[in-house]
């Protein structure tokens, strides 16, 4: 697993790289961060299309054809339709979350903020978000902006990752320590 997210790391920085130089140059990062952040939002609410970005069956002028319609749809930001159009023609949206995460980091870097990827269970109310990142910014001493996913897996709470440090307080992990801890009394 984790030389699978070396691999998507890689392919993924110089398309983020290229993208934050391109807005910029235009000084669109905010709009183009924002129509990013709907591609995420889709990938989230809809595991089909999850599953679609990341299959090797389909092949990349299909997916090129099958993207051309959701960006009809969705009407991000030009630069992100283009964007994505190019990445999936380079066969490459199997990556394309790797690439918003890499873009959103590089964009928060901008802004003088530090990123956080914060995983829980059902999506975080806008209060419950802004509470977190208030917390974060407190303890932290930076700005934080929040990269939030959703894992049904975890049950509760939540897992949040900033730079190198991660705070699991998932149910699911809480569990799994039981788990274990049972086997070596038993």
């Amino acid at each position: 697993m984790a030389e699978q997210s070396g691999v998507l790391t890689q392919i993924a920085r110089p398309y983020a790289a290229a993208l934050f130089d391109l807005a910029k140059s235009e000084k669109t990062v905010e709009s183009v961060e924002l129509g990013l952040d709907r591609l995420v939002a889709l990938a989230s609410e809809s595991p089909d299309f999850a599953r679609f970005l990341r299959s090797p069956v389909i092949n990349a002028e299909e997916k090129l054809v099958a993207m051309h319609a959701v960006l009809e749809r969705a009407k991000p930001h030009t630069m992100v339709g283009n964007f994505v159009r190019v990445v999936a023609r380079n066969g490459r949206l199997f990556a394309l979350p790797a690439m918003i995460a890499a873009f959103k980091d590089l964009a928060a870097g901008h802004r003088g903020e530090i990123s956080a990827d914060v995983t829980s269970a059902a999506p975080l109310s806008a209060a419950q978000a802004k509470s977190l990142a208030d917390t974060l910014t407190s303890k932290i001493g930076m700005s934080v902006s929040l990269n939030q996913f959703v894992d049904p897996s975890l049950i509760g709470g939540l897992v949040v990752k900033v730079g190198s440090q991660m705070i699991d307080s998932s149910l699911k992990t809480k569990l799994q320590a039981m788990k274990i801890a049972m086997k070596e009394v038993g």
